[in-house]
């Protein structure tokens, strides 16, 4: 992260709205195991992929990928009849980074 970045204030409910819906589907393992399975994947996955890795059922796993897609923290490309997940990891680092900010801490990029 940038110096320039570090020092960039909320921009106000948008991106209250953006950390809330990150945490809030965050708060769910499922959801947090997901993000974890679709990263360990390196290429994305298809939901009936995804599925058959939870004791849950399908649409659990739709319903829990949903959330993920409205907080922006997966990504999801349709072919034919299968939808294909990716992980979001830049928004997923943005978001955290923002709420760490708002709380006075300042995080260090180590790439």
């Amino acid at each position: 992260m940038s110096a320039t970045e570090r020092d960039k204030p909320l921009k106000g409910l948008s991106d209250l709205d953006a950390i809330d819906a990150a945490f809030t589907a965050l708060a769910h393992p499922a959801r947090r195991h997901i993000l974890q399975v679709l990263w360990a994947s390196h290429g994305g996955m298809t939901a009936g992929e995804l599925s058959s890795r939870f004791s849950h059922s399908w649409p659990t796993t739709t319903r829990h990928l949903n959330v993920l897609l409205g907080a922006g923290l997966v990504s999801v490309h349709t072919e034919g009849r299968q939808r294909h997940y990716r992980i979001e990891r830049q928004t997923l680092g943005e978001v955290i980074a923002l709420w760490v900010r708002s709380i006075g801490f300042d995080l260090v990029d180590a790439t």
